[in-house]
């Protein structure tokens, strides 16, 4: 028998119903080896962690918040007309004779000075007509909150109550360094309107994503509940490594699933929002997108499927920086670029007016370059209007399984391609490696292989070049709607 096995002996149930564990002398030394064997930082987890809720719970709050609906009549035909039960009912359906009816929410969230800034979950506070704040231990009455400013995209409030000298906590660090996977980690807040309440749990995954744009999720298996969203995650030196924002549930309640906000993000948004009201995020202006494995052998000089791929520059700080479509963007102000998720977080986390180091990979040449960030609030709109959608229709010429066709007047009004040029895809094989890539009719070839393209001579010219290099790809720039993006087609 293994120790392993020894360590692990059953449990018996003696007539009292009481449970009893028995285990051998052998297993109790297997027990103490694997004990002493044990990384000394293992054994030092905490034995309690009452010293650390009592430190911070003065600085967690519960947040209620009311919302006045307008009156409005509620579904017919609950009872019949003269029941016992129709005036019950009737004022269900229709309150004070159809006046306006309040609903309330309830929330979490966490003092971060003593003059009264709170922070909390944008979803916890919105449409709010009346925002109360219930300090620790509870009980007393609600103070009124005046909301400073929001931000949906990384669903992150601030408030401001008026009080002085209150107790508050501060921001850590949410980097690998500061929350490891694995690390302790401790949830506090409102859990179902419950009160205030305690969890801890590790830190269980880093930079999860779920739908925003500046995602950078701390996922934990600290027990999180609905009415705990706006509250903090601390780690084990009371510092603030988190906002509870979410959990992956199919029941409503936690499975040890759970989401928070990183202070890398968070800390920036609060101090925008308390000087400013509003978020100023930098913007290179660039349309960007991930570099794919079959990528690699189409653009000149890659190695690896990293970094973030220009796919359209606009009039903006790019243009004025030289950047190109095509380039692929590897370094950011000092940052090896991974993909474009990381590049948006970093430049969206970047001062308005910031001068940046970039560096790009352009026709096998790296080139250094220097960016002045603008803003995006005030800036994307302008640079990328919203694409025009387009309908679909079959013509004919066949080259790697698209049926391409130069751009004729009929082309441009059946795909509203406007003043634009290149060559139009009219119909796709279904079997073809374009295909399996996303391309439909509509999309227009833009250039191949870094060289614009205007004919199908043009196509043919870079495809045969492409061979004569012994590449086994091409890499085309399409556009769909003026949405520009890059593919690399298999020439077998």
């Amino acid at each position: 028998m293994t120790s392993q096995a020894l360590v692990a002996t059953p449990a018996q149930v003696n007539g009292r119903g009481m449970l009893m564990t028995l285990m051998t002398g052998a297993a109790v030394s297997a027990a103490l080896l694997l004990g002493q064997a044990l990384p000394s930082e293992a054994q030092s987890r905490p034995v309690t962690f009452a010293e650390l809720a009592e430190q911070v719970s003065p600085a967690v709050v519960n947040i209620t918040t009311s919302t006045t609906i307008s009156g409005r009549a509620g579904p017919q035909g609950i009872v019949p007309e003269g029941s016992p039960f129709e005036d019950f009912f009737k004022d269900l359906q229709d309150p004070e004779g159809g006046g306006p009816r309040t609903s309330e929410a309830l929330g979490s969230g966490f003092v971060i000075s003593d003059d009264g800034y709170i922070v909390t979950n944008n979803h916890v506070i919105d449409g709010a007509d009346e925002i109360l704040i219930e300090f620790f231990p509870g009980g007393g009455k609600g103070v009124p909150a005046e909301l400073v400013g929001t931000d949906k995209n990384t669903d992150i409030a601030v408030l401001k109550v008026d009080m002085a000298d209150l107790p508050y906590v501060s921001f850590g660090d949410s980097n690998a360094a500061g929350a490891r996977v694995g690390d302790w980690v401790m949830a506090m807040g409102n859990p179902l309107g419950q009160g205030f309440s305690v969890s801890a749990g590790i830190v269980s995954a880093r930079n999860r994503a779920l739908s925003g744009t500046y995602d950078d999720y701390i996922q934990t298996d600290a027990a999180i509940n609905r009415g705990n969203s706006g509250g903090p995650l601390f780690n084990m030196d009371g510092e603030v490594v988190g906002v509870n924002t979410a959990i992956l549930s199919p029941n409503g309640g936690s499975i040890g699933i759970g989401f928070a906000m990183s202070s890398a993000v968070v800390e920036n948004v609060v101090n925008q929002l308390k000087e400013f009201g509003e978020t100023r995020r930098g913007w290179l202006g660039v349309r960007i997108q991930d570099v794919t494995p079959d990528m690699i052998d189409a653009i000149e000089g890659l190695e690896m499927a990293k970094g973030a791929l220009v796919t359209d520059v606009p009039s903006g700080p790019a243009e004025d920086a030289g950047m190109l479509a095509g380039d692929l963007i590897t370094n950011f102000d000092g940052v090896e670029i991974e993909d474009t998720r990381e590049l948006v977080r970093i430049v969206g986390n970047s001062p308005v007016g910031k001068e940046v180091p970039m560096t790009v990979l352009r026709n096998g040449d790296t080139m250094d370059l220097t960016v002045v960030l603008g803003r995006r609030e005030t800036s994307e709109a302008e640079a990328f209007p919203a694409a025009v959608e387009q309908e679909v229709a079959p013509e004919a010429d066949n080259i790697l399984g698209m049926t391409l066709s130069e751009i004729t007047p009929d082309l441009v009004e059946q795909f509203g391609l406007g003043d634009a040029t290149g060559l139009v895809i009219t119909q796709i094989d279904p079997t073809s490696d374009a295909a399996s890539k996303g391309l439909i009719a509509g999309d227009l070839i833009v250039e191949a292989g870094r060289q614009p393209v205007l004919t199908v001579a043009d196509l043919e010219t870079q495809i045969e070049a492409a061979n004569e290099a012994g590449r086994k790809s091409l890499l085309l720039l399409l556009r769909r709607g003026g949405d520009p993006r890059f593919e690399a087609l298999l020439l077998d």
